[in-house]
């Protein structure tokens, strides 16, 4: 039997609401948000802070660089313009360089972003706003996950908001140069670690994406899974992308994976409580099923879509999930990117706030046996 669900029903919005609820909301008088957001190359970086500096709310942000070996000159001209106009926004503000890596090769960036938001007063704060347009799995998922739990923890502020700005062809045009060491997100390793994980059967739910084949064996051979459900977008911008998706990882399908095609995960690509809903519905089949031979245990990678990310990474924080990632050490631009998205299509889902009625369904806490 399916489990209350934390995010379902969930406040969301999309489009040209998503732009009502910037000027409506965090203008009214009694509001101060905290704008967590990206200052890098990536043409969405500007989406939300530019809507919300123009509807004039008071907002203090904190933009995050960050940092890899060798960038590129083009990027790097990119995100100095960006960052230009992101420090112009407003007045309360502090750009802070976050290193990914350490000079011994060492993911880093997920625990040194955490130690920056410690750092950080949150006093009069009613809001957090956080924009994961411009920011990396690595750095996005440690954020939202440190703001979840303080919020759980009833230390304020009293309300979590996340938006991206919704562009699979700029996801696609963006692609990641995967480094050599996969692992998990930090704060996000689900209990893969504790001896009684060992038994448990590991059912690995890879997001397909173009240009990924490379990054998506080494997680494959990282995560050691039992089955394999794949995930596809659909419905889709593009309505031939899970065909072509499909045709590009033919041969991890047909052999080194052997997917059932009736193992297919389906989600809609522009709405990321689709993809949420259906793990949890996985989740909900399975754990009846393998309870008493060693429990079981779904592994999510994320990759391309950030919208389809972002309902990876709710599921992730309700049932305390695994997410096996393999951090970027640098990004190859497309031509076709431009420097700005002056419309973006943006999606907004309110996490945590006074909008929700209490109590809530809790999470799953690290190591603590799924019910």
């Amino acid at each position: 039997m399916a489990r209350d669900r934390r995010w379902d029903p969930c406040v969301a919005h999309r489009g040209k609401e998503v732009d009502s609820f910037l000027s409506d909301y965090f203008t009214q008088p009694e509001r101060l948000a905290f704008l967590v957001a990206g200052a890098g190359f990536d043409p969405r970086s500007r989406a939300v802070a530019t809507r919300l500096a123009a509807a004039g709310a008071p907002v203090r942000a904190l933009w995050v660089q960050e940092n890899r070996p060798n960038p590129h000159q083009g990027q790097v001209e990119r995100a100095t313009t960006n960052t230009a106009e992101l420090l112009a926004a407003f007045a309360e503000r502090e750009l802070v360089p976050v290193e990914i890596f350490g000079s011994d090769g060492a993911i880093v960036g997920g625990r040194n972003i955490i130690n920056v938001l410690n750092r950080q007063s949150f006093d009069s704060v009613t809001d957090v706003v956080v924009d994961i347009s411009a920011l990396s799995v690595g750095t996005s998922f440690p954020i939202i996950r440190y703001f979840v739990e303080r919020i759980g923890r009833r230390k304020g502020p009293a309300n979590l908001h996340v938006f991206v700005a919704h562009d699979p062809r700029l996801d696609a045009d963006i692609r990641s140069i995967p480094s050599d060491a996969p692992g998990y997100v930090h704060g996000f390793k689900g209990g893969s670690t504790l001896f009684a994980a060992a038994a448990a059967a590991r059912l690995w739910l890879p997001q397909l994406a173009a240009g990924r084949r490379s990054a998506l064996g080494r997680l494959y051979d990282f995560v050691e899974p039992h089955d394999t459900c794949p995930i596809l977008p659909f419905p889709a911008s593009d309505p031939r992308l899970g065909d072509a998706l499909a045709a590009e990882y033919l041969t991890e399908l047909e052999s080194t994976w052997a997917v059932d095609t009736r193992n297919i995960v389906y989600a809609d690509e522009s709405d990321p409580l689709d993809l949420y809903r259906t793990i949890l519905r996985l989740d909900d089949l399975r754990q009846p099923v393998f309870a008493e031979t060693g429990g079981s245990m779904l592994v999510l990678s994320p990759l391309g879509s950030k919208v389809m990310a972002l309902g990876a990474l709710m599921a992730a924080l309700e049932r305390d999930l695994p997410v096996a990632h393999l951090e970027p050490i640098g990004y190859e631009v497309g031509p076709a990117v431009p420097v700005e998205i002056v419309e973006p299509n943006l999606v907004h889902i309110w996490l945590e706030g006074d909008v929700y009625p209490q109590p809530r369904p809790s999470l799953v806490a690290e190591g603590r046996p799924k019910p």
